[in-house]
């Protein structure tokens, strides 16, 4: 069972819209967010916040409000939470409940429950109400704190403050992250018994449930259920859902139906449900419906932004139609986007899923001539599909290309069968020059080692040259010599 498939249709539209949104500035005039908002990799901005004060502007809460929510649905945590945090420290406004409970949240994804709960437990009795108590129980839901989180939500089932849907559905979510699917249901007839009436979402995540354990007969009867409300009108995500489960049920013919049904519900300008169902039309392989879908989201929706671009290629990937992505790729370069390094990648990992390492290749070194950032782990990747061909020079010369980046990822860490190999062959076959800076490379991001020596002293012997600095190097490292290396030393006799 693709859990992963369902799980994905499932949460697409809980911020879907609002994360496509721009908040955009009519008019040329600097605002405090056209400020701010480029500043995605600057670790505070409580001195930018400060400078706008101090330059004689003036800062209104609404806007501080939008572009704390703005941040949020970008993902942007840690920004949001300065911004909130200057708020509060400059005494902009006393916070409500509301803002208090946006600023749990916040504490939450950035530092963690325990940060949470210390914040929650210096609130004025005040300001303790359902929102507050809510944003904690969804600080133990993100961090998957089962027992905290059932604790929690009986302490404010005897408050009186687990009357909205939303409170259900984080428990809900919970036992669906953890896996517990078989809860689900159980939590969706509590809040029944309890007269909390179910929302699109709550019936989702039952959905959902079902299909996780392939009950397509559980999962049908609650979206009959949901389809006779009254007061609910079942949007494309729900038939969305549906169509993940029959996918992974093998039933092709009900999918189809229910992707029909999901896109006459679809906002004609909402772009990730075009590219959820473009998803799904590809894991049902289903080309057609794939170039359909894309044409008609680009006629119909605002400039397709990067991700609808990784979107429609992932898919065409998993379709082997290469040239169609490759036709994607020169229509994303035209479009005046911004580089997302993202985008070319889709491309890349698909060649080298299917072997097509040179074009891998050609495209990274096209990248790359052209100014445009690549990635060290993607070259990386490539030079590991040369070396399992046995073409080490390639691999040698991809792995090169990712050395140089690693100042900038410093995350990254190369395979080491790879790098084992490149030595070994660099050793045999390099030259002395192409050894000593491969090693030079390699030691910022692994320490030195035997392995490494032995490559350049190899190289080094085959051209004629004195090894007696390699020795006391290896001596200054503390690397002894080993038989290997009295092996490698007795070549200079031959």
């Amino acid at each position: 069972m693709n859990t992963k498939l369902i799980s994905k249709t499932l949460i697409q539209n809980q911020n879907a819209i609002i994360s496509r949104s721009y908040y955009t500035n009519k008019t040329n005039k600097a605002t405090l967010y056209s400020k701010l908002s480029p500043l995605g990799s600057t670790p505070s901005l409580e001195p930018e916040l400060d400078s706008w004060i101090q330059s004689g502007k003036k800062v209104k809460v609404a806007e501080l409000q939008r572009i704390i929510h703005d941040f949020r649905m970008r993902k942007r945590f840690t920004h949001a939470l300065q911004v909130s945090e200057w708020m509060n420290k400059k005494g902009i406004c006393i916070f409500s409940p509301s803002q208090h409970a946006v600023q749990l949240d916040l504490i939450g994804r950035v530092h963690g429950f325990v940060s949470a709960e210390n914040y929650f437990n210096n609130l004025r009795d005040q300001d303790k109400n359902e929102k507050t108590y809510g944003a904690l129980l969804n600080c133990y839901v993100q961090k998957r704190e089962t027992d905290k989180s059932i604790s929690h939500l009986q302490k404010m089932k005897e408050m009186g403050f687990a009357k909205s849907s939303l409170t259900y559905n984080d428990i809900m979510c919970l036992y669906t992250n953890v896996g517990q699917h078989e809860k689900v249901p159980q939590v969706l007839n509590e809040m029944k018994e309890n007269n909390v009436s179910p929302d699109n979402f709550s019936y989702r995540l039952c959905m959902n449930s079902y299909g996780a354990r392939g009950d397509l007969e559980g999962m049908e009867k609650m979206l009959n259920e949901m389809e006779h409300q009254p007061d609910i009108v079942v949007d494309w995500n729900s038939y969305a859902v549906a169509a993940s489960s029959y996918i992974n049920g093998g039933l092709t013919d009900k999918a189809i139906d229910s992707l029909k049904k999901s896109e006459t519900r679809l906002n004609k300008k909402d772009g990730t449900g075009y590219n959820h169902l473009i998803s799904l039309y590809a894991a049902l392989g289903k080309k057609t419906e794939v170039l359909r879908l894309w044409n008609l989201e680009k006629s119909t929706c605002e400039r397709p932004i990067n991700k609808d671009y990784i979107n429609i290629m992932a898919s065409l990937v998993k379709l082997d139609e290469f040239e169609e992505v490759e036709k994607v790729l020169k229509e994303w370069e035209a479009s005046g986007n911004f580089y997302d390094v993202r985008v070319p990648n889709t491309l890349i990992i698909g060649y080298s899923g299917k072997g097509l390492y040179e074009k891998a290749k050609a495209l990274l070194e096209n990248l790359t001539e052209k100014g445009k950032a690549t990635l060290p782990n993607i070259w990386g990747k490539v030079a590991a599909g040369f070396f399992d061909k046995n073409e080490v020079a390639k691999a040698f010369s991809c792995m090169k290309a990712a050395l140089c980046l690693y100042e900038e990822n410093k995350e990254w860490k190369p395979n080491q069968k790879v790098i084992s190999g490149i030595l070994s062959w660099l050793g045999d076959e390099g030259s002395a020059e192409d050894a000593e800076a491969f090693v030079s490379s390699l030691k910022n991001v692994i320490p030195m080692n035997r392995e490494m020596y032995h490559a350049v002293l190899k190289a080094h012997i085959r051209a004629g040259k004195e090894v007696h600095g390699l020795l006391d190097d290896m001596k200054t490292y503390k690397i002894k010599e080993d038989e290997e290396t009295k092996k490698i030393l007795s070549m200079m006799q031959k």
